[in-house]
């Protein structure tokens, strides 16, 4: 799940420059982009100091989240909607499907982290 969270933290930084082009001064995809890289960065950073359910938890939102919006934008052509721009995009390309393979993978396996760590000790808090 670390090295999924790697990947999509890799290939969001890497992409982010191309699509900050549509809002230069603003609040675009680029920067939406960025945010991703960086929250699974430091979720992959507290999975791998920590382990603990809640950093497992966090791993499977921020996965599982970045999965299903690179598949729903990729399917569904959302308006912007409050601060988040339209990220409409119809084609799958490598680095896009690397990526949301990935995010669903280490979303998946953070899940069942999660709950199999549950499992072992249910009074442990978050």
């Amino acid at each position: 799940m670390v090295l999924a969270l790697g990947v999509d933290a890799f290939i969001h930084f890497r992409l982010a420059a191309g699509y900050q082009n549509a809002a230069p001064g603003g609040i675009g995809t680029g920067t939406v982009f960025r945010l991703e890289a960086v929250a699974a960065s430091l979720v992959g950073l507290w999975v791998l100091v920590r382990g603990s359910r809640a950093a497992y938890a966090a791993a499977a939102v921020v996965a599982l989240s970045a999965a299903v919006a690179v598949v729903l934008y990729r399917y569904v052509n959302v308006p912007a909607v409050g601060p988040l721009p339209a990220m409409y995009e119809p084609v799958w390309y490598f680095q896009k499907t690397l990526s949301a393979v990935a995010e669903t993978a280490g979303g998946i396996t953070a899940a069942a982290a999660c709950l199999r760590s549950a499992k072992k000790r249910p009074h442990e808090d978050f």
